[in-house]
């Protein structure tokens, strides 16, 4: 990959991304600061299942409920506090739209 070809990733924006992706009814039960924990924790969840290790040409099956599952159990953990599942489901999805509109999945 060449520099023309990174992928420039942006916490920022995959927020944004991420906001406009939600209902309504979902997005008023998340401030950002839940929204970059719960980012966070999917690159936990991948850098743990070593799907960040560089390899370009591995394929990797992702598993929402298994990163829905990793994401409640750690927030139970950290005392963040307790989130539904399904909007959780939500912002992971809505997390895997953004770096699928950026080509980070290519």
């Amino acid at each position: 990959m060449n520099k023309e070809d990174e992928i420039l990733y942006d916490g920022d924006d995959s927020v944004k991304f991420i906001r406009n992706y939600l209902p309504e009814s979902v997005n008023i039960k998340f401030d950002d600061d839940d929204i970059y924990y719960i980012v966070d924790l999917i690159y936990d969840y991948y850098d743990s299942k070593s799907f960040l290790d560089g390899d370009d040409n591995k394929i990797v099956d992702i598993d929402e409920d298994e990163i829905v599952a990793y994401i409640m159990n750690n927030a139970l953990t950290d005392g963040i506090g307790k989130y539904e599942a399904e909007d959780v489901a939500l912002v992971v999805e809505g997390e895997l739209d953004y770096c699928d509109s950026i080509g980070a999945f290519e």
